[in-house]
């Protein structure tokens, strides 16, 4: 089941367990959000259309990140924007987690743990980017 951590009525993360992926085309993501995260799942044969993406302009102020744990396992912390810790969760094999309007940090909980990790750019270096807290 997907889980919404949420602080203040704001969703801060989404974790989306491995046996929650949509059948055919899904999104985890609403679509005013600045990270657009989907998953799909169809049969042999099936085709979609060729397509651009067209140039937008697009006002980004914040930067949001996916979490995929490819192999092994993760604990995430989520913090509200003002550093206040809200939940902890384990992101196992073939689980994601959508990181929003959130503060976070991480542990790893297993040997050669991999972790495919997609956010939103440019990237402006760390002083610009993040701040540690």
């Amino acid at each position: 089941m997907i889980k919404e951590i949420i602080y203040n009525n704001e969703v801060l993360a989404r974790y989306i367990p491995s046996e929650s992926w949509a059948p055919d085309l899904g999104f985890y993501s609403k679509e005013e959000e600045f990270i657009q995260v989907g998953s799909w799942q169809y049969d042999k044969g099936k085709e979609l259309l060729n397509h651009i993406h067209n140039p937008v302009v697009r006002n980004i102020s914040r930067t949001q990140e996916v979490l995929y744990v490819r192999k092994g396992i993760i604990k995430a912390r989520v913090y509200s924007l003002d550093e206040i810790f809200v939940e902890e969760i384990i992101v196992k094999e073939g689980d994601t987690i959508i990181l929003l309007n959130s503060g976070h940090g991480y542990e790893i909980l297993q040997d050669n743990t991999q972790v495919l990790e997609i956010k939103n750019g440019p990237y402006l270096g760390a002083d610009i980017d993040r701040r540690r807290f």
